[in-house]
């Protein structure tokens, strides 16, 4: 949003708005869903709606308008996330003794911040790696000095921030860039197609017998 649509740190920390009001607008919906229909559907679904939104980023046109490319994906995600957040929270504290409430929720919000620390890693690595990758792939079919060069290779840590006065490097750096991005795009959607297959496989069918004591009372 920033580097390639030129967006403004304001601009696309708003560009996410949508999301933060799904989460919220629908969390309590999202919170009866295990009593209704167990623990496995939700979170085979919602990680599938989330995967559909995710990929939504990959195809958005690089100069389309905010409502028409980031808007529907934003939401698809947030959608998909409101389906799976709140069903795990709550089937992980079923996994568990009540007198070991306080384990589970400790289990389950140290996994999820590692998980979160380890993909803004890994990702980034992955997208260091095809944006280098591919960006001497264009420079290799242009005839640059050994300065022109230097002087991109010097501003690869920038990624697409880098700016160059030659038209040609410019549109490398900025494919090359969205190269990168597109890829670990791709691996997130993945990701969380295989989430929602893990949860298919792994997670018994029907209420958990604690949520339906608990409904019929």
């Amino acid at each position: 949003l920033i580097q390639i649509q030129h967006y403004t740190a304001t601009q696309a920390g708003a560009a996410f708005l949508p999301f933060v009001v799904t989460m919220f607008g629908l969390s309590r919906w999202a919170g009866g869903l295990v009593a209704r229909y167990g623990s496995r559907l939700p979170l085979t679904v919602g990680p599938l709606v989330a995967a559909s939104g995710i990929a939504l980023f990959a195809v958005v046109p690089q100069n389309g308008s905010y409502w028409t490319a980031f808007f529907p994906p934003v939401v698809v995600m947030g959608l998909g996330l409101v389906i799976s957040v709140a069903p795990l929270t709550t089937t992980v504290m079923n996994a568990v003794p009540d007198s070991e409430s306080g384990l589970g929720s400790g289990v389950n919000n140290a996994v999820s911040r590692l998980a979160a620390l380890l993909a803004v890693a890994a990702f980034g690595a992955v997208l260091a790696t095809v944006f280098n990758h591919s960006l001497d792939q264009h420079l290799s079919q242009l005839a640059l000095s050994p300065e022109i060069r230097a002087q991109v290779d010097a501003a690869r840590p920038q990624l697409a921030a880098a700016h160059n006065p030659a038209p040609a490097v410019q549109h490398a750096i900025t494919e090359s860039f969205l190269s990168g991005y597109r890829t670990v795009i791709w691996i997130a959607s993945a990701l969380a197609v295989l989430s929602s297959l893990t949860a298919w496989l792994l997670i018994e069918p029907g209420i958990p017998s604690s949520v339906e004591s608990d409904r019929k009372k």
